[in-house]
């Protein structure tokens, strides 16, 4: 099958040809033609298949049809507008619009934070038929009147479930509200889970769904390894791979900005040319580290989960779970970065004993096992215990899970906030700065642990005390990583696709935040 048998018009396909493209790819076989017929859809494939393509090139066509749409002065406003979580994504959209559409006369546009506003603004009295933003940033622009969203007709979410987590869906709520009703909607992404199909209904009007792979599956091509290792031997664990294995360029993944400037900083020391890449960086920074880990003049580049949605390497043979990410969907993300368009890559993970409970997680989400395979001299302690991971206030339990309706016992859940000084205890639930379990969740019984000690078990039915140690998730001494029938103590406890938050308002759960030792806002 061919573009051209796709329905396309002669300027897109001779536009793809030019990018060296003669054959569509699955997803794009399956979606092109959906769009073309303006009907919403719900997109789910892997990484590194073509899903952008799969939108933009009908999205070009279907605008290359009409006539611009103008305001009440004669401008030329947006009649597409393409939402994008991270400002890379949103680069890497606006790439290939622009060479996708080079035989067109449509004009599109990048809108996202980190750079001024006025050329944006510059851009939008020039008169844009496409706009690919990030969802702060384009209200900035509308707070200051300086968009008029009101004819577009298509609005494209690319990696729709970071677009309706908790992170982003209060900001996508006023965007829609903000849209013509009579639009066509289309959501990309390679991860859904359940909870992110039922929000994005408030999105879609009777959509079709296309999926060329099981649902939150990983790319064929990338061959998974999990090294366990001890915690405090991981960044020699790193350097050993890089220089025996000879890669030349490594995307390593951290969960922390702090934990990821920390590291470049010692593997820099250490004789490998690397640098952190997060959300704190300038665009201009991280822009400039992008380009110089794409030319080879950096060998390491270490990111948070920003890295994991809309960075495009060609041939990047490796990519490093430094830390496994708590929320399972990202490790598909982030292993997404290698064996895109038909290449071979290879995802490492090195594990230690506090992150065996995020490993089964994942294991669960991909069903699939991933192998293990334990390195000469970096052998882990059979005896060594889990500790909780701190990330600033929050506290996550990525070894022992205690049991409990959905994952829970004694009141606490994975994402916890540590208590202060003065603060009241694990009882009361002040997790998130709010008083409150998240998403309407009931209040922990006043019996719960205090933050940091483990639950005995003593006096409770389900307790890992009451468990034999080859049941327990807290230590090497456990049954094979691959076992996935997991007892309730070594379920997530946070819950699918929820994250660990700054908490407060913020964060769209509500309620006052806390006000200085310890004491509740009133």
């Amino acid at each position: 099958m061919s573009f051209q048998d796709l329905g396309l018009i002669e300027p897109i396909v001779r536009a793809v040809a030019e990018q060296g493209y003669t054959e569509p790819t699955p997803i794009q076989q399956q979606a092109i033609p959906v769009v073309l017929a303006g009907h919403d859809l719900l997109a789910a494939a892997q990484t590194g298949t073509g899903k952008t393509a799969g939108f933009t090139l009908p999205l070009l066509q279907r605008l290359s049809g009409g006539e611009p749409a103008r305001n009440a002065k004669g401008r030329v406003i947006p009649r597409a507008l393409i939402l994008t979580p991270t400002r890379e994504l949103a680069a890497q959209v606006h790439e290939n619009l622009a060479a996708y559409g080079r035989h067109l006369k449509l004009q599109s546009m990048t809108m996202y934070g980190g750079v001024g506003m006025q050329p944006q603004i510059n851009a939008l009295a020039r008169g844009m038929d496409i706009v690919v933003a990030t969802p702060g940033r384009l209200l900035d622009h509308h707070n200051q009147r300086h968009i008029d969203l009101s004819a577009v007709q298509m609005l494209v979410l690319d990696e729709a479930d970071r677009m309706l987590d908790m992170g982003f869906v209060h900001d996508m709520r006023r965007i829609v509200a903000l849209l013509p009703k009579q639009r066509q909607n289309l959501l990309f992404s390679a991860t859904f889970s359940d909870e992110i199909k039922r929000l994005a209904g408030d999105f879609l009007v009777h959509p079709q769904q296309v999926s060329v792979a099981r649902q939150n599956a990983t790319a064929d091509l990338v061959e998974q390894i999990v090294f366990p290792v001890d915690r405090d031997r991981k960044r020699d664990m790193l350097v050993h791979l890089i220089r025996e294995r000879n890669w030349e360029q490594t995307l390593v993944f951290t969960r922390t900005k702090h934990g990821a400037n920390r590291l470049a900083e010692q593997l820099d020391k250490d004789g490998l040319k690397a640098t952190g890449f997060h959300g704190n960086k300038t665009q201009s920074a991280r822009l400039r580290a992008l380009a110089d880990f794409k030319s080879g003049k950096l060998q390491v580049l270490v990111a948070t989960d920003i890295a994991a949605r809309g960075i495009d390497i060609d041939q990047l043979p490796v990519v490093v779970n430094y830390e496994l990410p708590n929320i399972p969907e990202d490790y598909v993300h982030r292993i997404g970065r290698t064996g895109r368009a038909g290449s071979t890559g290879q995802a490492v993970s090195l594990v230690c004993v506090d992150e065996l409970g995020f490993l089964r997680d994942i294991e669960k989400l991909v069903r699939n096992p991933i192998a293990q395979q334990v390195i000469p001299g970096f052998e882990p302690d059979p005896n060594a215990k889990a500790q909780p991971i701190v990330m600033g206030r929050t506290v996550l339990h990525g070894g022992e899970r205690r049991s409990g309706a959905g994952g829970r016992a004694g009141g606490r859940e994975q994402g916890q906030r540590r208590q202060g000084a003065g603060s009241p205890g694990a009882g009361q639930g002040a997790r998130r700065g709010d008083g409150r379990q998240g998403q309407g969740r009931p209040q922990a019984p006043a019996s719960a642990k205090p933050q940091g000690q483990r639950q005995s078990g003593v006096g409770t039915k389900s307790g890992t005390g009451n468990l034999p140690p080859e049941r327990r998730a807290d230590s090497w001494q456990s049954t094979p990583w691959v076992e996935l029938d997991l007892p309730p103590h070594m379920r997530n406890g946070q819950g699918r696709g929820r994250r660990p938050s700054g908490g407060g308002q913020n964060a769209g759960f509500g309620g006052p935040r806390r006000q200085g030792s310890g004491q509740r806002g009133r």
